[in-house]
């Protein structure tokens, strides 16, 4: 049987790209149909995936994270109204479920307790930020694990998968100005490390 890994990875390739809208998948599922849920899976667990990750840097929290997500997302399907995407929805549980594990359990980012390299979490998601070319994405995977958890979480909600400022700072329970700092601070070191690492890469 895959694992949650596995199976949100494959999804990232293998989504089904049926025009069948999320509206109608979340309505389906509403009524208590599996298998339209399962499919809204499969649509959605890779980059699901790929916040949990970035946000956490531990496969197996990512792992328990993305299916808490989806157990909570399906238990309260009722209480989406559609005002935001069904992802910008499913992102925000996701992004709970990581907080809470942190308040709960502490956090381990340290690089010598990450069980994951920068190749793996490349895999789910989006490719790192648009200011960087295909071939830095790794580089940038492997900067933004570096970067402290604060920083990090920002620059992947904001940068990374593209909320706003106000989104963000809604998600992670900070103030606006807040988000706007860390994202400033993140991107300076971002930058810095990938400079050094270029600066080795030519001695």
């Amino acid at each position: 049987m895959l694992s949650v890994a596995q199976r949100a990875n494959n999804s990232v390739v293998n989504a089904d790209r049926s025009p069948v809208s999320d509206a109608a998948l979340v309505e389906t599922a509403r009524r208590g149909d599996m298998r339209a849920f399962e499919r809204l899976y499969r649509l959605h667990s890779g980059r699901v995936m790929g916040v949990c990750l970035r946000m956490c840097r531990r496969r197996d929290v990512a792992e328990d994270c993305v299916q808490q997500t989806f157990v909570r997302a399906w238990r309260n399907l009722g209480a989406f109204e559609g005002r935001s995407a069904f992802s910008t929805w499913l992102h925000r549980i996701a992004v709970n479920e990581v907080l809470t594990y942190a308040r709960n359990h502490g956090t381990r980012t340290e690089a010598s307790e990450m069980d994951l390299d920068a190749e793996t979490v490349a895999d789910y998601g989006p490719a790192a930020t648009a200011e960087f070319d295909a071939g830095e994405v790794v580089d940038v995977e492997r900067a933004l694990a570096t970067l402290p958890e604060g920083a990090r979480h920002v620059v992947v909600l904001q940068a990374v998968y593209g909320y706003s400022h106000e989104e963000v700072a809604d998600m992670l329970g900070i103030a606006v100005g807040t988000c706007k700092a860390q994202l400033h601070r993140g991107r300076r070191l971002l930058r810095e490390r990938m400079g050094m690492e270029e600066e080795g890469d030519r001695g």
